[in-house]
């Protein structure tokens, strides 16, 4: 049987929090388009518990979830990776590995949730706001027609989905 689905791959530095959001928002929005993971440069190794309001509401169960390092990903035998969207400036700078397939890529920083202190209230509405910002561009980047995906301005689309800002840009 053939999966016709395309692989993202969702990266951030320790891959506890942002990334491991934007995993489970494809994963659950994303239908059978679409196979969402995520990874880091230097993983921390579990997944920060503020993503787990985050993840339930989306029906899926945190334990599903692991902080991994991208070098999964590039390793033989990983699935071929057609999309890599960075969601941390940390990531975005740094050396990345040799993606085979030359997948398409994108930032798409979001503030780090994780790095915010004082009440577990305000930690729990950075998580919020960290989560609605991945989840208007993976909704933007859902609603993409197929056409957009492909060819030499596939890249400028998905960058101009990672510069919206959910509070005044709606568009794609």
């Amino acid at each position: 049987m053939n999966d016709a689905r395309r692989n993202v791959l969702f990266l951030c530095t320790g891959n506890s929090a942002r990334s491991v959001m934007a995993e489970g928002l494809l994963r659950s929005l994303g239908g059978d388009r679409f196979r969402s993971h995520s990874a880091g440069s230097f993983p921390t190794g579990r997944v920060n518990p503020g993503a787990f309001p985050v993840l339930r509401a989306l029906g899926l169960d945190p334990a599903d979830f692991r902080s991994k390092s991208w070098d999964e990903f590039a390793a033989p035998g990983a699935p071929p990776i057609d999309f890599i969207f960075t969601v941390c400036d940390n990531a975005a700078g740094e050396v990345c590995p040799v993606w085979p397939g030359h997948p398409v890529t994108a930032h798409w920083g979001v503030p780090d949730p994780a790095a915010v202190s004082g009440s577990e209230a305000e930690v729990a509405e950075a998580f919020g706001q960290a989560a609605r910002r991945l989840r208007d561009r993976v909704e933007a980047f859902l609603a993409l027609p197929p056409e957009d995906l492909e060819g030499p301005d596939a890249k400028a689309v998905l960058d101009r989905i990672g510069r919206r800002d959910p509070n005044r840009d709606m568009s794609p």
